[in-house]
C-alpha cells in the first residue's frame, strides 16, 4: 500500500519554477493540482518562482526555500509537491531545510498509477517504473549514513553507509530483473492474444487522447448503444470517473452497431504533459493497441480552453511510439458544455464534434469512420449454395448484409464485408458494386 493510500488527504503545498512563458507555466501548475487532487490529496495553495535556471542545491534557491517553509507552518502542510523533477540532492536538500516530505511530479504520478493499476500488467509496469525511478536516487538517500572502517578499497573494508546502499541496490536490480521477466510472459501472452484478434481480420479502433478527455465515456456510450441485448452487463463497461488518470487498464471491447461493420474497440491509458519516461517505456506494451490499430480516434475535451496543447501533446506520445501514418479522426467530446446542443454534431473534415455522455453524433461518428477505412470495405452480391452454411453463418456475423433472397441455385446476399473477407469469398461473387 503506497503512502498516500494510507493517509487520506495529505495537506498538500505545491510549488513551480516558471523557467518558460507565463501561459505555459499557468497550465502547468493548473495540471499539477489536478494531479494532486486526483491523489486524494488536499492542495493548500501554491507558491510560484522566477529562474533563469534550477538551482543546483534547493531547486528555487535559498530565499524562497525560506519562504515555502513559513508557508509550510502556516498551512500544517503535510508534504511539499515540485512541478518538475528534482535530482536525488534537492530532494534530500529540501527535506533537510522544510522538515517535511517532498516529492516531484514524477513521483506523484507514479503514486497515481501505483492506486490506479487493477491488472497484474498494469501493476507490474507500475512497480517497474517506480524501480527505475529509485535506483538513482540511492545514492542521495543514503549518502547521509556514517561510513566506517576504509583501507585498501576491498568490499570487506566498505563503511556501513557503503554496504547499505550496495544491498539495496542489488535488492531493486534483483526485483527489477525479476518483474521484466514476468512482464515479458504476459507481454507474450498479449501479443498472442492480439495475433488471435488479427487474424479474425477484424477492424481495430483505438480511442487515444489526454487524461480525462471522455475516452471511456466513449466506449461505454458505444457499448450501451450497440449492445445487442436490451441490457449491458455492468462488467462490459470500463471504469469512468472525472479525475486524471481514472483508468490505466488497456480494455478491447467488440462493437457490432446495425448497419454497420463491427469492430474492436479498444481504451488506452491518456497521455499528460511532462509523462515520466520510465511510465512511458513501461506501458508500451500496452500502448501496442494503438499502434497497430487500422484508426485511431483522438478523444478531445473540447471544453477545456488548454485542447490544443493536449493535442500537441498526444500527438508528440504517439510520434514517439511509432503510431504516425494511421489514420485518425479528432473525437471533440463535451462539445455541448461550450456549444449549442442543438447544432450538434458538426462534421468539418475529420473532425466531429459531439457529447458521447449525451448520445448526440455516435451515429455519425460511425459514418466517419467508415469513410475514413473506405479502402478496407467492399460491396457486392453473392450466390452462396445451400451446402455453404458456414459461410453464410460468418458472414450474417462479420459483414454488412444489406440483402438476402433465398433462390434455386442457394442464397443471394448483397454484402459490405473487409477487403479480406472479399477476397476469400470471390468466388461466390456474381456482381461487384
Amino acid at each position: 500500500m503506497s503512502r498516500i493510500e494510507e493517509v487520506k488527504k495529505e495537506r498538500a503545498l505545491l510549488v513551480g519554477l516558471c523557467m518558460v512563458s507565463e501561459e505555459d507555466f499557468t497550465l502547468s501548475m493548473q495540471e499539477l493540482w489536478d494531479l494532486a487532487e486526483a491523489c486524494d490529496m488536499d492542495v493548500v495553495g501554491h507558491i510560484d518562482q522566477k529562474l533563469k535556471q534550477a538551482d543546483k542545491a534547493t531547486y528555487i534557491g535559498p530565499g524562497k526555500v525560506l519562504e515555502v517553509l513559513e508557508v509550510v507552518n502556516e498551512t500544517k502542510a503535510d508534504l511539499v509537491i515540485f512541478d518538475n523533477t528534482l535530482s536525488p540532492s534537492q530532494i534530500r536538500n529540501l527535506q533537510n531545510e522544510l522538515c517535511c516530505p517532498v516529492i516531484d511530479r514524477t513521483a506523484l504520478i507514479l503514486e497515481i498509477f501505483e492506486k490506479r493499476a487493477r491488472s497484474r500488467e498494469a501493476k507490474l509496469q507500475v512497480e517497474i517504473a517506480k524501480l527505475q525511478y529509485m535506483l538513482p536516487r540511492l545514492v542521495g538517500l543514503h549518502e547521509a549514513l556514517s561510513r566506517q572502517g576504509g583501507g585498501g578499497g576491498s568490499r570487506a573494508n566498505k563503511g556501513a553507509g557503503e554496504k547499505k546502499l550496495e544491498l539495496d541496490r542489488r535488492k531493486l536490480e534483483h526485483r527489477l530483473n525479476e518483474h521484466r521477466k514476468e512482464l515479458e510472459q504476459i507481454k507474450k501472452e498479449r501479443v498472442t492474444q492480439r495475433k488471435r484478434r488479427n487474424d479474425t481480420g477484424e477492424i481495430r479502433v483505438a480511442l487515444v487522447g489526454y487524461t480525462n478527455a471522455g475516452k471511456s465515456t466513449l466506449m461505454n456510450a458505444m457499448l450501451e448503444k450497440y449492445y445487442p441485448e436490451e441490457q449491458l452487463p455492468n462488467e462490459k463497461k470500463v471504469f469512468v470517473k472525472n479525475m486524471l488518470f481514472a483508468t490505466l487498464d488497456t480494455t478491447v471491447r467488440r462493437i457490432a452497431p446495425p448497419g454497420h461493420q463491427p469492430f474492436l474497440l479498444s481504451d488506452t491509458v491518456g497521455f499528460i504533459s511532462n509523462l515520466p519516461h520510465h511510465l512511458v517505456d513501461a506501458f508500451h506494451s500496452t500502448l501496442e493497441e494503438a499502434v497497430e490499430s487500422d484508426l485511431l480516434l483522438q478523444v478531445v475535451d473540447f471544453s477545456d480552453f488548454n485542447r490544443d496543447h493536449q493535442i500537441q501533446v498526444t500527438t508528440k506520445t504517439l510520434q514517439d511510439l511509432g503510431a504516425t501514418d494511421i489514420p485518425t479522426i479528432y473525437v471533440y467530446n463535451k462539445a455541448d458544455l461550450c456549444m449549442d446542443g442543438k447544432m450538434l454534431p458538426i462534421i468539418r473534415g475529420n473532425r466531429i464534434y459531439l457529447s458521447a455522455q449525451n448520445d448526440v453524433g455516435l451515429d455519425e461518428l460511425l459514418e466517419l469512420m467508415e469513410k475514413q477505412l473506405a479502402d478496407r470495405y467492399r460491396e457486392g452480391i453473392f450466390l452462396f449454395p445451400y451446402d455453404k452454411g458456414a459461410a453464410v453463418s460468418y458472414l450474417n456475423e462479420n459483414a454488412v448484409v444489406l440483402g438476402t433472397e433465398y433462390e434455386e441455385g442457394g442464397i443471394r446476399m448483397e454484402l459490405k464485408m473487409k477487403t479480406e473477407d472479399f477476397g476469400r469469398f470471390e468466388q461466390y461473387l456474381v456482381q461487384p458494386k
